[in-house]
């Protein structure tokens, strides 16, 4: 996963929380600087700093944007100084998180796995977080961020991978993703799609709904033969593809040039065209869509244990997240944060129907995520190599 630290051109009202009640008692974690996986059973006093990993724009102290800032609130009521550095790929976060410089990471869910099975993580009380319940239950305790039934992180925001379209060159909308594959040819030179190698999954998905006797249940979860079809699906759509993107604002150039027609997308860009008048649309179509639910995770040798429990807890505080999931352009992990919100409709936000119909980002790995145990599955290693063979 690749996003970029290209000015956000969302509008939004920034709020952020008057005071955060901390559950911060006793003299210390459990889990302060042990690296195992065992959660703390209590907090101790704030260490006075934190260090953050994270994707652009999700940590904004008011450097980059004055009225956008979310940190010197958390700064104030913690007395946790935040230091961050941003990543622009899943695999440089996973190497950073390896270095034991970082208390947390905001992590998507192809590093989240590695992160967990690599030792690099740790399982989070939820008992001490007052903001957990607030979460919407389908993002909790999901195979993406979660092991053997303990949580490893606390739910950012999330989003569905689009089906955009032009609206003059589409008159009747499309509903399904072969616009993007069997149908491309229609359009050669003038579809594009996403730059990764977690794009494997999306034409996973398409042949698992339209290719049955391949017997795909998951689209992370593929067996050497389902994995060959899906990579010479790309193959094939390669030949059509204008452009591979991975910053979301050259999408939105490509589109209102011409020179993108249709490709898979986000809200985000949506709104993006939508505010400058630019013919388009974007569907999720009829066989749902990949996409993504991040999630704040806490090193397993964190330096500052007590701060790092304190930003999750004050992630997921309402404003807060209302003001980090907006800036973005996500969907927010709780209901309440909708109130800080005015697009919570645009992003189908708490819609669990809408929700259950995206099959969110999960690291490959050989042990088959849909419970076959007959086969091995292929792991995220070869998912990248392959990608680079599509691409040429």
């Amino acid at each position: 996963m690749m996003r970029t630290t290209t000015q956000r051109r969302v509008a939004f009202g920034l709020a952020v929380a008057a005071t955060l009640s901390l559950v911060l008692s006793g003299c210390g974690t459990s889990s302060s600087n042990e690296g195992s996986k065992t959660e703390a059973t209590k907090l101790g006093e704030t260490e006075g700093q934190i260090s953050i990993l994270a994707w652009p724009g999700y940590v904004e102290d008011g450097s980059n944007d004055p009225e956008v800032d979310w940190v010197t609130p958390f700064e104030e009521q913690t007395g946790c100084k935040v230091t961050t550095k941003v990543f622009g790929t899943s695999d440089e976060a996973f190497n950073l998180m390896k270095t034991g410089d970082y208390d947390v990471v905001s992590a998507s869910g192809d590093a989240s796995l590695r992160l967990i099975a690599a030792g690099t993580v740790t399982p989070v009380n939820t008992d001490l977080l007052k903001n957990w319940d607030g979460i919407f239950d389908f993002l909790k305790n999901r195979a993406w961020n979660s092991v053997d039934g303990k949580s490893y992180g606390v739910p950012h925001g999330y989003g569905a991978n689009l089906l955009q379209y032009n609206t003059d060159v589409f008159k009747e909308a499309p509903t399904s993703w072969s616009a993007v594959f069997t149908d491309a040819g229609q359009h050669s030179g003038k579809v594009s799609a996403y730059d990764s190698p977690i794009y494997i999954a999306d034409a996973a998905l398409y042949l698992m709904n339209h290719n049955p006797e391949l017997g795909i249940k998951d689209p992370y979860a593929l067996d050497q033969k389902q994995f060959d079809a899906a990579v010479s699906l790309l193959k094939d759509q390669r030949t059509h593809i204008g452009e591979y993107w991975s910053d979301y604002l050259k999408l939105a150039q490509a589109f209102q040039s011409g020179d993108t027609v249709v490709s898979t997308s986000w809200q985000v860009i949506q709104g993006v065209l939508e505010g400058e008048g630019a013919p388009v649309a974007a569907v999720l179509p009829e066989e749902g869509a990949t996409g993504w639910s991040d999630t704040w995770m806490i090193a397993s040798k964190a330096k500052n244990p007590n701060c790092a429990y304190a930003w999750l807890d004050y992630i997921a505080s309402p404003e807060a997240n209302a003001a980090a999931t907006g800036y973005f352009g996500e969907a927010p992990s709780s209901q309440a944060a909708c109130e800080f919100r005015e697009d919570c409709e645009a992003y189908h936000a708490g819609d669990a129907s809408y929700a259950e119909k995206i099959y969110y980002w999960t690291t490959p790995i050989a042990d088959c995520l849909d419970g076959r145990t007959d086969v091995k599955c292929i792991d995220y290693a070869a998912w990248t190599k392959a990608w680079q063979e599509i691409k040429g």
